[in-house]
């Protein structure tokens, strides 16, 4: 482990009491304004969120799977959209090149990401390519010692305020599906990148999407994810990338639905109909007990699965199990606690139909449940055969 077990406990108790007195007291603000302060990032980046799983020697945390997944769950007890703000710089958007850049590409970007002075997008799906990975249509002509890309990604989440993309675009026309793409680390401001209007979203407010678009910008090739040894393969990149981001968003799940069962359960026990507090009402008691144990179902996979990753096990299977049980059950956690708490569940007031809308992603990114049952269906196949 990175840390031993009494620093790790106490950083995520640090976490933890950072949620709880200053984030989500918030929560209504950013929801509301759809942004999160100026000063609530700068502290995050105080305490060192935005590298918590950039290693040690570029100035990052260096947290392993397990240890990561312990903070998450911890940030997991207040709105998506906090998380969100350093989500891709401590996920996707860096662990790429934390485990296929070259020396000089990590030295360059990683102590910036580490800090958040430089935020990370990372773009694979367009408007035809989500799910679909291999059909990506973003072309990446070479011209001379040049790349020249051209092509748009949807739904980028902090795209606005990155500086560094790690763009997928095919360099092998002739190649079909995964074969034939290059990962690409791409300066933001270069010339030929526009940014579409931001989405307005179902759920988690604060946290941004749009399109990017590329339209003839020029990027080195020493810009190539990994060097030129990497070129036509990125595709198995984004896939190494996505196994510790499912866990992320797993432990994420795990964490938001127990903020969710806590909120249930006081109100339970405040709220009275027929002269006694609903929680003595045993289909009440019901609910409470389905999500605490779904919950903590979901919290044993993801940390058994995490323990393995560290372990160097491959855990593609494990990671695609995690990310499609944590997902729907926190989507049904937040169904229950609408449930629970009746009329009041409906009513902006409260928070609890604000976190109902914010959850429904997360069956979505990162591949969605379909996606994840196909993942473990044919791995399991193919391990039979």
């Amino acid at each position: 482990m990175a840390l031993d077990q009494e620093t790790l406990d106490q950083f995520v108790s640090t976490v933890q009491r950072y949620v709880n007195e200053r984030l989500k007291p918030i929560e209504g603000q950013v929801a509301e304004d759809d942004k999160i302060p100026d000063e609530i990032v700068q502290e995050m980046k105080d305490m060192g969120l935005f590298g918590l799983t950039i290693p040690e020697e570029y100035g990052g945390m260096g947290l392993n799977c397990e240890e990561e997944a312990h903070v998450i769950m911890a940030m997991g007890t207040t709105s998506p959209a906090f998380r969100s703000s350093f989500g891709t710089n401590v996920g996707i958007g860096s662990q790429g090149l934390v485990m296929d850049g070259t020396e000089e590409q990590k030295e360059k970007y990683l102590p910036g990401m580490a800090t958040g002075e430089i935020i990370g997008s990372f773009c694979l799906t367009e408007p035809e390519a989500g799910s679909d990975a291999g059909s990506l249509k973003t072309s990446a002509r070479r011209d001379g010692d040049d790349f020249v890309l051209n092509g748009t990604k949807r739904f980028i989440t902090n795209a606005a305020r990155a500086s560094l993309l790690t763009v997928f675009a095919r360099t092998d026309a002739d190649q079909k599906g995964a074969r034939g793409v290059t990962a690409f680390l791409v300066d933001a401001n270069l010339p030929g990148i526009s940014l579409g209007r931001a989405d307005k979203k179902m759920g988690q407010q604060g946290a941004h999407i749009c399109d990017v678009i590329f339209e003839d910008c020029r990027v080195p090739a020493s810009a190539i994810l990994g060097g030129e040894s990497m070129l036509n393969k990125g595709f198995s990149t984004s896939m190494k990338t996505l196994d510790r981001g499912r866990l992320h968003i797993s432990a994420l799940c795990t964490g938001t639905a127990e903020r969710l069962i806590e909120d249930s359960l006081n109100y339970a026990m405040e709220r009275k109909q027929f002269g006694q507090p609903i929680s003595s009402f045993q289909l009440i008691q019901a609910m409470l007990a389905d999500s605490k144990t779904e919950a903590y179902a979901s919290k044993c996979m993801v940390l058994d699965a995490a323990k393995k990753r560290d372990a160097g096990e491959k855990i593609t299977t494990q990671a695609s199990c995690c990310k499609m049980y944590a997902s729907e059950m926190v989507g049904r956690v937040a169904d229950r606690a609408v449930q629970i708490y009746g009329g009041a569940g409906y009513l902006e007031e409260y928070g609890i139909e604000r976190f109902y809308r914010d959850v429904r992603l997360f069956r979505i990114y990162e591949g969605t449940t379909q996606v994840q049952q196909t993942v473990i269906a044919k791995n399991m196949i193919r391990d039979a055969s």
